[in-house]
């Protein structure tokens, strides 16, 4: 599971790097963040449907909150389309860096009130020391 979180963030660098540089030729990184989307449909389509096991039946779909339907594509495309504005300004590594500590403060909040309808994790001083451990880390990467 490890390995797979490590390699689903170089994905995630790498897709934000490309679509940065489809944002500049593009003039655009609204529109870069479109088109991103939109093939990034298709292929969840089709890797979904290339690992059917079971589906849902109506009566549980419908029980799925209204906002969970829309609310994690508006934060996708706020977040991402943020990455294509600022990566070509930050760089890529300053960029995921100032994201990946921004992520790390809010999922640490997160966890300990349990926000987003996950389980709860608390602030200990130790998650505390690692996270200032990580953020050191950012600044040194970032420091010229």
């Amino acid at each position: 599971m490890l390995s797979l979180a490590f390699v689903a963030g170089v994905f995630l660098a790498i897709q934000s790097g490309l679509n940065a540089h489809l944002g500049i030729l593009l003039k655009s990184p609204l529109l870069a963040s479109t088109v991103a989307f939109f093939t990034s449909t298709i292929f969840a389509f089709l890797f979904f449907v290339l690992s059917i096991k079971n589906s849902l039946n109506w009566v549980e779909i419908k029980q799925i909150p209204v906002y969970l339907w829309f609310s994690g594509g508006f934060f996708s495309v706020l977040g991402i389309s943020l990455y294509y504005y600022t990566i070509p300004k930050l760089g890529i590594s300053t960029t995921i860096s100032l994201g990946l500590a921004g992520q790390l403060v809010f999922s640490v909040i997160s966890d300990h009130f349990g926000w987003l309808n996950l389980p709860t994790e608390p602030i200990t001083v130790k998650r505390i020391i690692g996270v200032i451990s990580i953020i050191l880390g950012l600044l040194l990467i970032n420091s010229k």
